[in-house]
């Protein structure tokens, strides 16, 4: 079982660098850190991204026309989740529509929290777009 070399710290690596006149063989301000397995990556990634799975938003946009109504949607959608899955944002286009989806978004957030893994949406946030 081999050992891995010791590692000097930067500084003490520049300061012999200096010493026997060698140029520094890494960027100053690079940093070093442990490699990482390719696995452990793919299944960090996977999870952020939500990648072959369901998820909160695309539920919402496959449910959107039901949620608002077909005149109401043409004009909006569900742009994203933000804040752990508490808080969605809706973009509307238009400002008679924002202002449709303002005076009944407790009715659109009892909707979109009956919907399977919607349950932890907290707020509705309408955003022009």
């Amino acid at each position: 079982m081999a050992k891995e070399p010791h590692h000097f710290s930067r500084t003490a690596e520049e300061l012999i660098g200096d010493l026997r006149n060698l140029p520094p063989d890494t960027p100053r301000y690079q940093k070093i850190r442990p490699t990482i397995g390719i696995a452990g990556v793919l299944d960090e990634l996977l999870g952020k991204y939500q990648i072959g799975r369901d998820s909160a938003e695309q539920t919402i946009r496959d449910h959107w026309v039901e949620l608002v109504g077909s005149a109401n949607a043409s004009y909006s959608h569900a742009a994203r989740v933000e804040q752990d899955g508490r808080k969605l944002v809706v973009l509307a286009a238009h400002a008679v529509v924002r202002n449709e989806l303002f005076f009944h978004r407790a009715t659109l957030l009892d909707r979109v929290r009956k919907l399977p893994g919607c349950a932890g949406i907290k707020i509705i946030q309408l955003r022009a777009g």
